[in-house]
């Protein structure tokens, strides 16, 4: 089994996000999909808006996901202790993922001496299956 992470506000769960899911999954032959959602105020602190539904309520919807074997809330500050719990393998990040955490993963995970693969995955059709589109 290969645990494979991937990262996300989640406030609905649309077909790109399906996509997402479907294309981490892809990553390996006997996937196990972790789901970190992102905490309010860390949602709130990047995006500068807070989530439309709280962090229980988006956990709730990611973790109903068939394609979800687990779904985790994130950190409430920093954010390498929970990757490190969570053992994977792959880190799958999305095709518009960036910022503070993404920008010095790789560089932060081989300080606390973890090598994890880290791959960007392709979008699926972004001008239409966006949740700040769809909203």
């Amino acid at each position: 089994m290969t645990r494979i992470m991937v990262f996300g506000t989640f406030d609905m769960v649309h077909i790109g996000h399906v996509d997402f899911f479907r294309q981490a999954r892809g990553l390996a032959k006997k996937p196990h999909l972790i789901v970190s959602v992102a905490r309010d105020n860390v949602v709130t602190r990047i995006k500068g808006e807070r989530p439309r539904r709280n962090e229980k309520q988006r956990h709730s919807l990611v973790a109903r996901n068939t394609l979800v074997d687990e779904a985790v809330l994130g950190q409430e500050e920093g954010y390498i202790e929970h990757i490190i719990d969570a053992k994977p393998d792959i880190i799958a990040l999305g095709y518009d993922q960036g910022g503070e955490y993404v920008d010095r993963l790789e560089r932060d995970l081989l300080n606390f001496g973890k090598k994890i693969r880290i791959v960007r995955l392709e979008a699926f059709k972004p001008e239409k299956y966006k949740t700040s589109k769809l909203l």
